[in-house]
């Protein structure tokens, strides 16, 4: 990205090379790729230079619109500071009743806006879901046929339900957002991918 920048201002931003036209000049696409930084300078134009120091992960912030702005000489893409989305859930309130802002199924108490801690839980619950749906048959045909089910379904099936208690205790047990983040966040040991929160136990074919 590239703006023109005209008496210490930004007038045009160009997402891609283009051509335009300035101060009665044509210009060609071709000077984005082809003329030095020095030269594109000394007609106003300027690489957007993006500073993502304050930019966050959507799954668990709320970042500011982008600014761009010209200053020393440089134009630079920013972000403010980013809000952390709430990792528990918020509740109608006898305010909320007061001002009218509670809808006819809900009472005081209720849920208002689920937090992360809520949407993550749900989303392992339909994970493990899946995955026991792919075993699910066995146990169809043992009440049906009385066929036993095979020790290492039993227990594949058990550690995975003992492995989703585990983490959503971890997921609720968690004090803030940004310690939500870090049980998702992967890390490279030796050459090996992992994450505090662990992973949900796989049949081994």
């Amino acid at each position: 990205m590239y703006a023109l920048v005209e008496s210490g201002s930004i007038t045009k931003l160009f997402t891609y090379p283009k051509g335009f036209e300035l101060n009665g000049n044509q210009y060609s696409a071709d000077i984005f790729t082809k003329w030095s930084n020095e030269e594109k300078n000394a007609i106003g134009i300027y690489e957007v230079i993006t500073d993502s120091t304050n930019k966050k992960d959507e799954k668990w912030y709320i970042n500011t619109n982008e600014t761009i702005a010209f200053a020393d000489n440089q134009v630079t893409r920013s972000w403010g500071t980013a809000t952390a989305k709430a990792h528990a859930d918020s509740l109608y309130t006898a305010q909320d009743n007061t001002d009218g802002l509670i809808p006819d199924d809900k009472e005081i108490g209720d849920v208002k806006v689920e937090g992360l801690k809520t949407v993550l839980i749900r989303t392992l619950k339909q994970q493990v879901s899946g995955i026991l749906n792919d075993t699910d048959w066995y146990i169809t045909r043992k009440t049906e046929k009385t066929t036993a089910i095979p020790s290492a379904i039993s227990t594949h099936r058990d550690a995975v339900r003992t492995k989703q208690a585990s983490m959503e205790t971890a997921i609720t047990n968690a004090s803030n957002t940004p310690a939500l983040e870090t049980l998702y966040t992967y890390t490279t040991t030796d050459g090996v991918q992992s994450r505090p929160l662990g992973e949900l136990p796989t049949l081994e074919s």
